[in-house]
Formats: C-alpha cells, structure tokens, sequence
C-alpha cells in the first residue's frame, strides 16, 4: 500500500527490450565447393530501387517511444499516449499506464494520474496497491462522482483483506505479524472507507464504519470524527466523550500531528462549553479519558511460556520468520543473552560490542549469543533489523526477561551449563565491556568442563 511517486528514476525502463539481431547467412557453396557465380545476362542493368523502410514491431515502438523522451517526464507521458493511439489494446498497457501515473504524479498532473490509475485498478482489479492510490487521488478531487467511486473502491480492498488468508502470507513472516498486519490494514481501509461516507453526508454508514475500527484499535482518527458526528446530531454529551478520547489517542511526536491535537483540544473545548457554560471540570474529564484509554490499551495479552520456570523450559521465537527456537536444545551449553528494545538509545550502541565479542567465540559449539528483544509492539522489529542488521541470533524474549527480571536495557546475561545465572550486567561501559563480557564467558566455559 506504498505509493509509487518515486519508484522509477526512469519510469518504464523494464519495457525495453533488445532488437532481434538478424543472422547473416554466408552464400551457398556449389555442390563441388567452387563459389556460385551469377549468372550473365546480355540485358542491361537496371537501376538499382531504394531499400524499402522497415516495419517496426509494437515492442520497437514502444522502446522509440521511450528513448525519445530521455529523461523527460512529460515528454513520457505524451509519447506513450500517442504509442496508445496507435495500440489501443498493447498487452504492455498495465505497465504502460503505471508508468504514466508515476510520470504524471511527479509531474503535479493529478486528473491524468487518476484516470490513469482508475484505468489500472479496471484491467487489474487484484492490485491492492493501485486501487488504494486511486482512492487518495478520488478523494483529493473531491466532487461527488470521484467520492462515490472512491467509496466503491474502498469496499473492494476491505473485502480483499477480510478474505485474505494465512496461507497466502509469505513464509519469512510469522503468523502473528501477518495476523498485526491483516488488523491494521482493516482498521485503515474502515477509517478511510468511514471518512468518504462522511464526506457524501452519509454519516450512519460512516458511524458504523468509524465504530468497526475503534473496537479493533481505537485511534484518534476515529474518534476525531465520530465526535463530529455526534456534534453534528446535537449530542454534546456524546461529542464530549468521543473528542475527549481521541484527544487522549492523539499523538503528538510531530508538528503535523500535534497540530492535529491542538484541533482535536479546540473541538472539545467548544463542546464542553456549549453544554457546561465554561471550561470548569474540561481538565478532569480529560484525565479521566486518558486513564480509560491507557487502560484499554494495556489489556491483557495471552503470556507466552506462562508455565515455564526455568530458562531452557522456555521456546523462542526467531524474530526474522517467527520460526520456534527452543532453549532446551541449547541445554548443556553457555547461552549469553542480550536484552534490548528498539527504543533504547543504548542499547543501539550495545549491538556491535555485543557483536564483536561474539565473533571471538565463533566456531565454539559450546557457547550460544542470543539477542532478546522485549518490545510489547513486535511490529517495530522488522524495520529495526533492516537497518541494523544484526549478525547475531534475534529471538523475542517471550518471557524470559520477566523470569529473570530484566526491568532495564540493555541487560546481558550470562547462563551457565545448567540455566543458572553466571554473569549479569545492566547498562554498560563502552571502553571495557567487550573485556569484561569475554571474561566473563570464558570463567563460564571453563567453570564447568
């Protein structure tokens, strides 16, 4: 569901394709193997005809059209419009009409990005990514017809995604995270499909779609506009309590968003005085609506390993595929454990040292690195590990941090041949931590031999 404004620094260079190069056949030997000579004639010659002009096939049209335009967006978009005229049914239109969009959305065009796309979305309907693209452009225009449309479109991909299965996932992404996924692009496709009823006055198929998303995962989104809708009904009491929920659900880690917050205040305190007559008593009630929505969204999870009560009763996952990895495989080995989180500054700057002084034990079976990441929101890790990339096992502690009471990052520790603790640190020094944590393996491997 990304846009593509800037995939391609040169939109449709995979349509290119190289010219068939055509075989010079040799004259043919006589059958003795002297050179044919040809035959005399006693006419005069005639005058020789110019070459006739070679055809060029659809696939060369296209790359001429292509090449012409260098590196010229709109010089693109106009050459491939006039290939169209001449191909109106090119089994290349997908590709040719994407790009177009590509081409048309860097160049600011977007009525012919939205024809474009809608033309995309009607040959190839399965293209989630597209279809949503065309939204956004629908509902940037505005008018009813493009609302309407955009409307239709949005019930398409929510059906898409409710009839998804776990079968289709890809294999290097757990269960869980396709399951995180499949309920977060719900709860966006409800939000944006509940905004466009609301934008064509249909305010109860907006409220049902507004409240759908909420009891998924409440967002200020949400809660922003069903505020609306209540205000909008003369139910002050009911536009309080849903502005006052999305003020507490609002995020405020950016300028936009926090400006958004600010709106989100202003329609509240607009509300609450037109049903108490002054701003006495706002405050508490916001309080108290931050405290409901914190408690809600710190309902108890299902604990992982919740019977287990020694480190190799426990079974991990691999954060990369979600794949189990038992400890009591590692039983009878030393097992160093890094516990990190991916907001923790320090523990950013714990990696490589971890890292390095794992590479000195390389090659010794005896000794297991792990990386326990104790995030409560695992969708945070696969970014993480993109741009860290690191080289030792990451595994989800599952657990294990609460068993052995992990409450500060990073925290490494060691555990001995039979699960015990034989080393711990909390926090770090950079100057002398690889020195020490070596150490510290080494008095373990030899501790117990």
């Amino acid at each position: 569901m990304n846009s593509t404004q800037n995939r391609l620094a040169l939109p449709l260079l995979f349509l290119a394709v190289p010219y068939a190069c055509l075989a010079v056949r040799p004259a043919r030997a006589q059958q003795d193997g002297s050179q044919a000579t040809p035959a005399l004639s006693s006419k005069p010659a005639s005058p020789k005809q110019p070459p006739a002009a070679k055809t060029l096939s659809e696939t060369e049209e296209l790359q001429q059209a292509i090449d012409r335009a260098g590196n010229d967006r709109a010089s693109l978009v106009r050459n491939l419009e006039e290939f169209l005229k001449d191909y109106p049914e090119s089994r290349q239109r997908p590709q040719i009409y994407r790009a177009i969009v590509e081409a048309s959305l860097q160049l600011r065009d977007s009525p012919r990005a939205t024809d474009y796309a809608e033309r995309i979305v009607a040959l190839t309907p399965e293209d989630m990514s597209m279809t949503l693209l065309a939204i956004q452009l629908l509902e940037r225009n505005g008018d009813e017809a493009a609302l309407r449309r955009a409307l239709n479109y949005s019930t398409r991909v929510l059906d898409f995604v409710d009839n998804s299965s776990a079968g289709e996932k890809s294999p290097k992404v757990s269960k869980e995270q396709w399951e995180l996924e499949q309920k977060r692009d719900k709860v966006n496709i409800l939000v944006l499909r509940g905004r466009l009823a609301f934008k064509l006055h249909d305010n109860a198929a907006a409220e049902k779609d507004f409240r759908a998303s909420m009891a998924l995962s409440p967002s200020a989104a949400a809660g922003e506009k069903l505020g609306e809708i209540a205000e909008l009904n003369k139910d002050l009491p009911g536009a309080i309590r849903e502005y006052a929920r999305a003020f507490a659900l609002a995020d405020a880690s950016t300028s936009a968003a926090a400006a958004n917050r600010r709106e989100i205040r202003q329609k509240l305190g607009n509300v609450w005085r037109l049903a108490h007559g002054s701003d006495q008593g706002l405050g508490d009630y916001i309080l108290h609506s931050y405290d409901d929505a914190v408690a809600s969204s710190e309902a108890p999870k299902p604990r992982r390993n919740a019977g287990a009560k020694e480190p190799y009763d426990f079974t991990l996952r691999k954060a990369q595929d979600g794949s189990p990895y038992p400890l009591a495989e590692q039983k009878g080995k030393i097992v160093v454990v890094n516990f990190w989180a991916t907001w923790c500054g320090p523990c950013r700057e714990m990696e490589p040292h971890f890292e390095r002084v794992a590479a000195q034990f390389q090659g010794i079976a005896d000794v297991i690195f792990l990386s326990a990441d104790c995030d409560e929101d695992e969708s945070l890790v696969p970014t993480y590990l993109q741009e860290e990339k690191p080289r030792t096992t990451v595994v989800f502690a599952d657990g294990l941090d609460t068993l052995l009471t992990v409450n500060s990052f990073p925290t490494v520790v060691i555990l001995d041949r039979t699960g015990k603790i034989a080393y711990r640190a909390e926090g770090f020094d950079p100057d002398d931590v690889e020195a020490e944590l070596a150490n510290a393996v080494r008095h373990a491997l030899a501790a117990q031999k």
